[in-house]
């Protein structure tokens, strides 16, 4: 997550953990007036329909009133799926043993594109054995955007 994801995530947490729910991460994506900013929100029982329009009502109310970001955009709040996206440490720290395909901001070894098993979290550092079978160490602000993959 970028510095403007962080302020909406510092913004809306507490109002969102106030309704039940968890504020797993948020996701901007800047395309013009089609730009939209996404929440991605959980809860012990599940996500439903329901739980995104509230958490929507009320995360629009406190961003018309902070408004964070300027100019145009929908407001998406969505359950993790299947495909969970993974923001901070300790998220990828709960699926240890789970394989998670991941983009990194600058090229390591030549390729951004990773797909691996995740093997041990430290502070700020994730070991991931890729598909060769090498483990290699990333740090989690270095990548850009991670997201389990399902076993199917």
């Amino acid at each position: 997550m970028g510095p403007m994801e962080e302020r909406v995530l510092r913004l809306l947490e507490p109002t969102i953990s106030a309704l039940g729910y968890e504020l797993l991460g948020v996701e901007y994506l800047g395309q013009g007036k089609h730009s939209r900013l996404r929440l991605f929100i959980d809860a012990p029982d599940g996500i439903g329909l329901k739980d995104c329009e509230q958490v929507s009502h009320q995360a629009s109310a406190v961003l018309d009133v902070e408004d964070p970001i300027k100019g145009q955009y929908a407001l998406e709040v969505s359950s993790p799926g299947l495909d969970r996206p993974l923001f901070q440490p300790e998220h990828y720290a709960s699926y240890i043993g789970q394989r998670v395909k991941f983009r990194v901001k600058l090229p390591v070894n030549g390729q951004r594109n990773f797909e691996g098993q995740i093997q041990k979290v430290d502070q700020q550092d994730l070991f991931i054995n890729i598909e060769s079978g090498e483990t290699l160490k990333f740090v989690c602000s270095d990548i850009e955007r991670a997201n389990l993959v399902p076993d199917v």
